[in-house]
């Protein structure tokens, strides 16, 4: 069945298919503009599923894209919620030392804040404990207020709203099934694009592929899993990260203060089998399963980036006792009896480099005169979506 033509095909309903869309349709009016989601509804994958935290930009290098755009993004996204009334929850963020070996890292944490012109203070431990009473750090901490967390859903939602009125064509539980050229096959029929953009995260390197691109990338699906709290609101009254091991792209168990005022421990970075790996065989894919665990099973036995370590460390955090562990050392009065939920699983679709043998840890994209492929937008991506996706529009060919 042919569904006809469009000017510009966007593959991908999260938050930067849909600000592509958006953008897109405004620099081009009178262009046809087609999104496709292969679910029901935006958000069913990373982008509903992340944590909501809008970062503030200090964790990554000058040089990076990360921290071209966190801190703009941040900015951008938390005016956007207050304008259009969202939930957003202004409550900063601690990070904290378990020891004197890790104030060399907050010392690198500040002066990459600084160097990211990020507003970020380095304080007393007595300070931090004035902003939380429960924090545990070593003498010092640092203190980042302009990190909140919003409702990851209800952001898309809006933004959704905003791309329908600016005219995108938006179909839902259509799935992109594979191309000739730009003759665009899915799950109900064909369409004709003069431009593809490929948003599509966990799957973005697979339709890459079949436009040429990722010839040297393969995305690996990590499963990050939450514990939340019963304890009543305020309990915990800001963001407790600890000092990161900035050689990979996680940052580790940490708390976590939803849009709704609620505690969240985790998450973990589990290697998944298959790239919607979130809960038992939901979503089994046996193809997927061989493929990735071939990767996973190669990574192990080369023990590239102490891939070894890292996945025995974070499979041992399926243990609950062990999260808790992990959240003790931030603070105090932590209780198993308050922590017996676990929120949805979220999978990060995170960029392997072939060729290097090493994790992408910056944003990461290709493209010609056809098409373009957004092929590693990680976390800070949500917070980064504004900025993030204004760039990209500039490196395309339309």
């Amino acid at each position: 069945m042919q569904l006809g033509t469009t000017d510009i095909l966007v593959i991908g309903g999260g938050v930067i298919g849909l600000n592509l869309a958006l953008i897109t349709k405004r620099r081009h009016p009178d262009c046809k503009v087609t999104l496709l989601e292969k679910e029901s509804e935006c958000g069913l994958h990373a982008s509903g599923r992340n944590s909501g935290v809008l970062h503030a930009g200090f964790y990554y290098t000058a040089d990076s894209l990360k921290a071209k755009f966190t801190r703009e993004g941040n900015e951008l996204l938390t005016n956007y919620c207050l304008d259009r009334k969202l939930p957003i929850h202004q409550c900063g963020k601690l990070v904290v030392a378990k020891n004197a070996d890790e104030l060399n890292s907050l010392t690198e944490l500040l002066k990459r804040g600084k160097a990211n012109k990020v507003e970020l203070y380095e304080i007393s431990k007595k300070e931090a404990q004035e902003i939380e009473p429960r924090v545990r750090t070593y003498e010092k901490a640092l203190f980042s207020p302009t990190t909140s967390s919003v409702d990851p859903k209800e952001v898309l939602n809006l933004m959704l709203q905003d791309a329908e009125v600016a005219g995108v064509n938006i179909l839902f539980g259509t799935a992109y099934l594979g191309n000739d050229g730009n003759r665009v096959e899915t799950s109900k029929g064909q369409i004709d694009a003069g431009f593809v953009i490929n948003a599509a995260g966990l799957y973005a390197d697979k339709i890459a592929r079949n436009f040429g691109f990722s010839k040297k990338y393969q995305i690996i699906p990590f499963k990050g899993l939450y514990l939340i709290s019963n304890e009543p609101k305020g309990s915990i009254k800001t963001n407790i990260y600890p000092v990161p091991n900035l050689k990979n792209p996680f940052l580790g168990v940490h708390f976590t203060i939803t849009a709704h005022g609620k505690i969240k421990i985790g998450p973990t970075a589990i290697p998944a089998f298959w790239r919607e790996h979130y809960k038992g065989f939901e979503n089994f894919n046996a193809k997927e399963f061989f493929e990735i665990i071939s990767q996973e099973l190669s990574l192990f036995i080369r023990n590239d980036f102490n891939f070894r370590g890292l996945a025995l460390q974070e499979l041992y955090k399926y243990y609950k006792p062990r999260m808790l562990k992990l959240a003790s050392e931030l603070a105090s009065g932590i209780s198993k009896q308050d922590y017996t939920v676990r929120g949805p699983a979220g999978i990060r679709a995170q960029l392997f480099n072939l060729e290097e043998r090493k994790l992408e840890m910056d944003f990461c994209f290709e493209g010609d005169q056809d098409s373009f492929h957004v092929l590693n937008a990680v976390s800070p991506a949500f917070t980064c979506s504004i900025p993030f996706t204004r760039y990209l529009y500039t490196k395309m060919h339309i």
